[in-house]
């Protein structure tokens, strides 16, 4: 398949994680929180090696000023997060309290829906430049959705909205990813520029947002987790490396 072929592929396959994740809270399953955290510690060390060991590089290789739009990717998001929804905070959903008001559950799309757009920008960047990058950013984008599905759905419900919505909330995020791999698809003289936005993104949401999150979990297992993301990098980076797709 074409480069563009297999990041909507992928793209899809991460949206449809934002839908399992949703699943898991509207099927009313019994989920562990401190588990969910471990998995949050994962994700965030894979987030964080893919963007300084592949993202950074292959961005200021394509673009001068790379770091600039790093920032701008990065304060960006923070800006978003504490203006247009300031009462977004990753994790913090599974409190029912701490959501009062019913417009706090659409602040929150709107701020996940922002992170989701550069997922599938991140995506797409990758495979346009080579297909082991693209892969490599595909995971590290998956190992986030399933939370990140299931913190849109508490949200949700914490707002006061039916399963109906919370679950049609994570399908729109699904769908937000694969509108970030058709935007980047059809711009692609911008992928330098859209690489170091979303390496600024990424930085954000996983040192800024699940780091914290994380870290209020007691014990040392935390930081394993965070420390077996980067080890789970280097294996799958390993494995793109030995089959010859950097």
């Amino acid at each position: 398949m074409t480069p563009y072929a297999w990041s909507l592929v992928l793209g899809t396959v991460a949206g449809l994680a934002d839908v399992a994740g949703a699943l898991i809270l509207t099927g009313r399953r019994r989920w562990d929180r401190a588990a969910l955290k471990y998995f949050l510690a994962v994700g965030a060390g894979f987030m964080l090696a893919a963007a300084f060991v592949r993202m950074l590089p292959e961005s200021v290789e394509k673009l001068p000023h790379a770091f600039f739009f790093v920032l701008l990717g990065y304060f960006g998001i923070h800006l978003f997060e504490h203006t247009v929804a300031p009462h977004f905070h990753f994790g913090e959903e599974v409190h029912p309290e701490a959501l009062i008001h019913p417009s706090v559950g659409y602040l929150a799309f709107v701020g996940l829906g922002v992170h989701t757009i550069f997922d599938g920008v991140a995506i797409a960047s990758g495979f346009i430049i080579r297909p082991g990058l693209g892969l490599l950013l595909f995971f590290a984008v998956l190992l986030h959705k399933l939370p990140e599905g299931f913190a849109m759905a508490s949200v949700m419900l914490a707002a006061g909205r039916t399963p109906r919505a919370a679950l049609g909330a994570a399908v729109a995020l699904g769908a937000f990813t694969v509108a970030g791999v058709l935007l980047t698809s059809l711009f692609t003289q911008f992928v330098g520029y859209a690489l170091a936005l979303s390496a600024g993104v990424t930085i954000y949401v996983a040192a800024s947002d699940l780091i914290p999150e994380v870290n209020r979990e007691p014990g040392p297992g935390v930081a394993w987790a965070v420390f077996g993301g980067l080890v789970l990098f280097a294996g799958a980076d390993a494995v793109v490396t030995t089959f010859g797709l950097h």
